[in-house]
Parts: structure tokens; C-alpha cells; sequence
């Protein structure tokens, strides 16, 4: 349901937002959630693009969450390396999937995926801090 890419993304904004408004080098952040430090570059730079990371080079530099950015919600996070998750898409990728033209897992799937899109857009980037300790 999420990617990878995705998966690094929370686990990057859940580090910056246990640390409110300290700068973190890239390699210190790689090091403590694990993220392997190019791709960990990459994603850092596309939040950066998309505002929810600051960043500054040289002495004093690192990368700090976005106090603007930390009330947003993940679904626009996941957004940027995911795409928009179809609200209504099923998970046999049916074209015609509803209550009245079910696939075999319809009934079962369609509570599950809407308690999962209410979490992406009730969660906020500064909830990961405390989600990713739990």
C-alpha cells in the first residue's frame, strides 16, 4: 500500500519531528533510521522541492522540518512518491467495482481502504515523531 520510497519518507519526517527545529546532517538521519545515505539524498531533496524539509548548507547547516509543513497531512507526503492513491480503486483492479457490481473481496476491502485513506488525511507530518518511538 506504500512504497518504500514512502516508507523512508515517513521514517525521515518521524526523526525531524522528534527533533523540532534542530538542523540534522543527512548522514546522522541515514544513520539513525536506517536509510542507506543516496537514497535517504534523493528523497530529502524532493522534500525539500515539495517544502516540508528546510535546508542549509555549510557550517550550521542540516535539514529541519518545515513548522508550516509539520500540520499537513501525510496523504500529501505520500503524494509526492506514491501519486494520489485512488480513493476508489480495487483491489482486484476492476473497472467496474461498487455494492451493486462486486469483486470477491469488495465487502472486506472496502473498509479497509476507507480506515486507511481517513489515516492518511487525519495523520500530520508532525504526528510521525511520536508514531515512529511507538
Amino acid at each position: 500500500m506504500i512504497s518504500q520510497t514512502g516508507r523512508y519518507a515517513f521514517r525521515i519526517l518521524g526523526y525531524l519531528a522528534d527533533h523540532p527545529g534542530e538542523r540534522a546532517l543527512g548522514r546522522d538521519i541515514a544513520r539513525e533510521t536506517g536509510i542507506p545515505a543516496n537514497y535517504l539524498s534523493k528523497i530529502l531533496n524532493q522534500l525539500r522541492k515539495a517544502g516540508f524539509v528546510h535546508s542549509r548548507k555549510g557550517w550550521g547547516g542540516g535539514f529541519v522540518l518545515n513548522a508550516r509543513a509539520a500540520r499537513q497531512p501525510i496523504a500529501r507526503v505520500l503524494g509526492l512518491f506514491d501519486g494520489r492513491p485512488e480513493r476508489q480503486a480495487c483491489i482486484f483492479e476492476q473497472r467496474r467495482c461498487d455494492a451493486r457490481n462486486p469483486c470477491p473481496l469488495h465487502h472486506r476491502w472496502e473498509p479497509v481502504r476507507r480506515e486507511f485513506d481517513d489515516m492518511l488525511h487525519s495523520v500530520q507530518v508532525k504526528d510521525l515523531g511520536a508514531a515512529r518511538a511507538g
